[in-house]
């Protein structure tokens, strides 16, 4: 046990002077505001809030971003950028795979977040065999979670298709390949052998191109009932207009009319979807996993958040492919899509939370970690993930506690996160990770290896 005291801290009820808190096994325990500092206590810099969630990452995608923002196409597109990134899938090993997503979560931590989402679908050798232990893929990618520290929601892939309707694989896809009984027994070996409660597991379909109805129904039926379950699902129109070609469908409609959605579904993009649809996700109470940054960098289109949230809808946001790793800036994406779509300013607060960035923090936090089978904040019995603040930098230090999450995600590039804790071990110290140098080095190597 250790007991801490903050300046102030963002507790369930806002900014809250003078909180005191202890740390037990891992969670929040007796947490009282306006209280006096005991001579026990470790006085922690800077005021602290929840670490934000990360509910889509790639990890092995951090090797090419920015590497594809060279026009080789007049009409590039996601499909375009799929067939680079199907290059890269080509060449990594299972250390390059260990070493780069090592790389993204020190990256990731420094930047504020203290869960993430993995939806991992690199599992086989490069010629499409399965390696000797199967899971191999998905442990290089676990281990550089319990490495560095960060919290890890790991989520297995079932892909098995191209297309809608059952089409082969093309050769690009080899890598990702499982039927349903080969990739439910790679789920059970990772749960297992799972010793750390900083990371859990939940079920993935790649996207309804990738997975037949017969075999999300099997998969589900077979499984943990309480695990989180992800999918890629209308990210690009030519998903949406190849769906209805093959169903009539639209894909959100045809998943929540023939699967069913529920609070267990986190739904990643969703893109592109219709008034109807955009009701069927409110009603299901799934959570939208948006990821603003990779949603703009490829083109995708822009998600109606506003909307969502003025329904009542749940909403995450994800780094996805790594083109930025500041939850600040997917923030920022995300309120200013919703400005220019609708030309009018702050679209996305709710009656009791008038401020923008406060109101989109606290969301974020608390419905991604809902889509990572978590519960998160500063409040007894959560898993104790926090990060404190250096409001030191000028345009915060002149400000009131209210204003510091809207000058930190609308007014500022400066990161502010000083520290961070996942459950409750201090992974960053002063802005640093105590493998910060051997990790660069090594991510050097590995991309002088890749390039």
């Amino acid at each position: 046990m250790k007991s801490y005291y903050a300046d102030y801290a963002l507790l369930s009820t806002g900014w809250c002077p003078q909180v005191r808190f202890q740390v037990i096994n891992g969670q929040f325990a007796n947490i009282q505001a306006n209280s006096k500092a005991q001579v026990q206590d470790i006085h922690l810099s800077g005021p602290i809030l929840p670490g934000m969630v990360n509910l889509h990452s790639h990890a092995f995608q951090r090797a090419m971003a920015g590497l594809a923002e060279v026009s080789l196409n007049p009409a590039d597109s996601f499909w375009s950028w799929r067939d680079l990134m199907y290059g890269l899938v080509n060449k990594l090993t299972p250390e390059q795979v260990q070493t780069i997503a090592s790389f993204l979560y020190i990256d990731m931590l420094k930047a504020g977040y203290t869960q993430v989402a993995e939806f991992h679908y690199l599992h086989h050798q490069s010629n499409g065999q399965a390696y000797d232990n199967p899971a191999t893929m998905a442990l290089a990618v676990r281990d550089a979670a319990l490495d560095t520290g960060i919290g890890q929601t790991l989520l297995p892939v079932l892909y098995s298709h191209s297309d809608f309707g059952g089409q082969p694989a093309n050769d690009g896809q080899k890598r990702f390949l499982h039927d349903v009984d080969s990739y439910l027994q790679l789920q059970q070996q990772l749960h297992d052998s799972n010793t750390s409660s900083r990371i859990n597991q939940g079920l993935c379909f790649h996207s309804l191109r990738a997975v037949t109805k017969a075999q999300i129904q099997h998969t589900l039926a077979a499984s943990n009932a309480n695990w989180p379950i992800h999918i890629h699902i209308a990210e690009q129109q030519k998903e949406v207009n190849n769906c209805i070609s093959w169903s009539g469908q639209r894909p959100v409609a045809w998943l929540a009319n023939e699967i069913g959605l529920n609070d267990r579904w986190c739904l990643v993009h969703a893109t592109h979807i219709d008034d109807r649809e955009l009701q069927q996700i409110i009603q299901s109470q799934a959570v939208v996993g948006i990821c603003p940054s990779t949603e703009a960098n490829l083109g995708d289109g822009i998600f109606p958040a506003a909307a969502l949230a003025q329904g009542g809808g749940r909403f995450g946001i994800g780094s996805d492919s790594h083109v930025c790793l500041s939850p600040a800036e997917e923030i920022r994406l995300l309120e200013y899509s919703q400005r220019l779509q609708q030309q009018q300013r702050n679209r996305l607060y709710d009656e009791n939370h008038a401020s923008v960035g406060n109101y989109m923090y606290q969301k974020c936090v608390a419905d991604g970690a809902a889509a990572c089978g978590l519960s998160a904040g500063l409040a007894e019995g959560n898993r104790a993930d926090f990060i404190s603040l250096d409001i030191s930098y000028p345009t915060l230090a002149c400000a009131a506690p209210e204003k510091w999450l809207d000058l930190w995600c609308f007014g500022s590039n400066h990161n502010p996160v000083r520290d961070v804790y996942v459950a409750g071990n201090h992974v960053i110290n002063q802005g640093q990770h105590h493998l910060q140098d051997s990790t660069y080095l090594a991510m050097q190597a590995c991309l002088k290896q890749l390039r």
